[in-house]
């Protein structure tokens, strides 16, 4: 078995999680959580072992190189980050119910990865300009990132979600999901995290556009859209820190910066032209 097939496995394991995370959130079924949890942890295990053998058959191949090289393998290592990033989340705050808000997001990148006719899972060599010693931190920091947006937008989603609860029943579906403090609480501080590590992956991305192109910033659309994303998120914990902001505009935020995480990291790619235009492959 190659590492395509492994972590086409692996896709389906993340559908069989989602649907019962989902099935725990709807049905009210507590006894499955534990079920659940089991199954992303297989899951991410069987993500580990694809990525760690699809980079080992770039060795065995004459390439050798990270997987971290074109749109296929950054999704994959995408689904990972959340997963991981979830189950973090899941042991510290003890509540299943945010994988019914989450691990969807895990299972829809990983099988647009799987599924998907524009994407290519052959191992290639890298091109020019992703031969660079800043491949691995770049993306990696970009990515861990991109992750704790998407489980910070399935967090304020489920805050939406909770509004929406009046408090009549203890019984109803939505006084299953944590207080409104809990949850602002889980978005705000994965916001922030991600924040840190987007950070760092524009940092690193601007060292090593200087050593690729001789420029720490060219203005291309994928460093223009990193940028606006940064501005985003940066609003928002700065409202947060003076202003108070949080409840319902945070939960806002998180849903719109996730949208501009996606269109810089897949929009950009494949509607605006750059120096950045190789990850479409």
């Amino acid at each position: 078995m190659d590492s395509s097939k492994l972590l086409g496995i692996t896709t389906f394991i993340y559908m069989f999680s989602s649907v019962i995370y989902l099935a725990l959130f709807v049905f009210r079924m507590k006894k499955i959580g534990l079920l659940a949890t089991v199954v992303t942890i297989i899951g991410l295990l069987v993500n580990t072992a694809g990525i760690g053998m699809r980079w080992l058959e770039s060795y065995q191949m004459g390439i050798g190189h990270a997987p971290l090289s074109n749109m296929y393998e950054s999704l994959v290592f995408f689904t990972w980050s959340i997963v991981l990033l979830y189950l973090v989340v899941e042991f510290i705050y003890k509540n299943k119910v945010i994988g019914a808000f989450a691990m969807p997001f895990a299972f829809g990148s990983m099988a647009y990865a799987s599924l998907s006719p524009e994407f290519s899972d052959r191992i290639t060599p890298l091109v020019p300009a992703l031969q660079s010693n800043w491949l691995i931190a770049h993306v990696f920091t970009c990515f861990i990132g991109y992750a704790a947006f998407a489980v910070a937008c399935g967090t304020g989603i489920m805050y939406l979600v909770k509004l929406r609860d009046k408090g009549d029943s203890p019984n109803s579906l939505l006084a299953t999901l944590p207080p409104l403090k809990v949850i602002d609480d889980i978005t705000h501080k994965i916001i922030l995290f991600g924040f840190i590590w987007l950070t760092a992956g524009i940092i690193s991305g601007a060292v090593w556009a200087n050593s690729a192109w001789g420029t720490y910033w060219s203005w291309d659309p994928k460093e223009t859209w990193s940028l606006i994303t940064w501005f985003v998120y940066a609003s928002a914990l700065h409202a947060r820190f003076t202003r108070g902001w949080g409840g319902k505009r945070i939960a806002w935020i998180s849903i719109i910066g996730f949208l501009a995480v996606i269109f810089t990291y897949y929009g950009v790619n494949f509607l605006l032209s750059g120096l950045h235009s190789y990850g479409a492959s």
